[in-house]
């Protein structure tokens, strides 16, 4: 099988066959096209379920489906169908990954099990990605982004911040986990590469988001006996908030010892003492600290604190909607933006993040219309027939 296009990247000549849906499977592969692989999407002939979840130019387009499928190439195969199953057997002969979102026993029933596609070539990266882990009780769950953010802690880490438990505002464990499933794939890649050897990998959501809660929150709970409860306190303090000023708000970090110092002498505030020197005198004080700093900031505007912070090199940054991420100078300067034509209209999509000196990614392509390239990669596969059930 020939990729289509000029594909450039770090990954231009691995072949992908992505059995993924809704989004965390869906934005690793992403990222593996903007970063010159060639990714062939199989969807069932009612096509994926972001299709039809938000806004967009046309049915079966939306946004969130065009931004996490661009590039792709979108092949309709009726799995439960013999000519189906035939047409992806052959596309997994000269594949590099085989990524799939379907539950153990659903992929084992269709013959697309680790073992059956390794039959048919020993050499693949075999990409599980589940809610959970098969190795554990909760195998069979189904599984989503909310329910794995409650699942992992994470609305009671916003419990206690804001006194509501809360999920927060972004489908961060889908992602999260998307970008786990994009490193282990790419990890055994580069074994493959190494030793010829392919391999089974397994991504569980709810694993992937219980080491991303601990990274921090584990805390004093890491040690035998327990130092304390699984919980880091800064990040769960009542007044960690951005702070109003005089005009508005911002978002400012006075933090290390050395900002400190700097933050104290220019606006000597007068709770400040050599009780609140150190980092280690703040940390155990830390929501009380966050208090008096919210007083302190209505004193001046938002512009004022942002050039007297600029001036003491202090991280601070103003609020911003994601609207306005569109119009920011910084991403405006390096050209993060992208805009692609597509059978809709010009796209512009937020671009590749990473930047490489020899083998840089871009923005692959429009997203797919359901079954654009059926006839294109059935003719490079020498097949004929209809593979949709029809």
């Amino acid at each position: 099988m020939v990729a289509s296009g000029n594909r450039q990247g770090p990954l231009a000549s691995v072949r992908v066959i992505d059995l993924t849906g809704m989004v965390m499977g869906p934005y690793c592969t992403q990222i593996m096209a903007d970063m010159g692989a060639d990714v062939v999407k199989i969807e069932a002939p009612d096509g994926d379920g972001t299709r039809h979840i938000s806004v967009g130019p046309a049915r079966g387009m939306s946004g969130v489906f065009a931004n996490i499928n661009r590039g792709k190439r979108s092949v309709v195969l009726d799995l439960r169908a013999a000519a189906g199953r035939s047409a992806l057997r052959a596309l997994i002969k000269d594949a590099d990954v085989f990524i799939h979102s379907m539950r153990f026993k659903a992929v084992q029933k269709l013959g697309f099990s680790y073992a059956d596609v390794a039959a048919i070539n020993p050499a693949i990266v075999y990409t599980n990605t589940y809610g959970y882990s098969r190795r554990g009780p909760e195998r069979d769950q189904p599984a989503y982004d909310d329910t794995i953010q409650a699942e992992c802690g994470l609305p009671r880490v916003q419990e206690m911040l804001t006194g509501d438990a809360s999920y927060v505002g972004t489908v961060m464990a889908d992602k999260i986990a998307g970008l786990t499933a994009l490193y282990a794939t790419v990890m055994a890649l580069f074994h493959r590469e190494r030793t010829g050897e392919g391999q089974e990998v397994e991504v569980g959501m709810f694993e992937t988001m219980a080491s991303f809660m601990l990274v921090e929150h584990a805390n004093g709970a890491l040690f035998s006996p327990a130092r304390g409860p699984a919980c880091y306190p800064r990040a769960v303090a009542p007044n960690r908030r951005p702070y109003r000023t005089r005009d508005g708000y911002i978002s400012a970090l006075i933090y290390n010892d050395k900002h400190w110092a700097l933050f104290i002498e220019a606006v000597a505030p007068p709770w400040a003492g050599p009780e609140l020197a150190t980092l280690e005198q703040r940390a155990r004080q830390i929501d009380r600290i966050y208090g008096l700093l919210a007083e302190t900031f209505l004193e001046r505007t938002t512009d004022a604190w942002l050039a007297l912070f600029r001036q003491l090199g202090i991280p601070a940054a103003p609020l911003r909607a994601p609207d306005d991420l569109f119009d920011n100078p910084h991403l405006e300067a390096i050209g993060f933006f992208e805009t692609v034509p597509s059978p809709h209209g010009p796209v512009r999509f937020p671009g590749v993040p990473t930047w490489f000196s020899r083998t840089p990614g871009r923005v692959a392509g429009p997203a797919p219309a359901l079954g654009d390239h059926t006839r294109e990669v059935m003719e490079e596969l020498g097949l004929e027939g209809s593979t949709d059930g029809s």
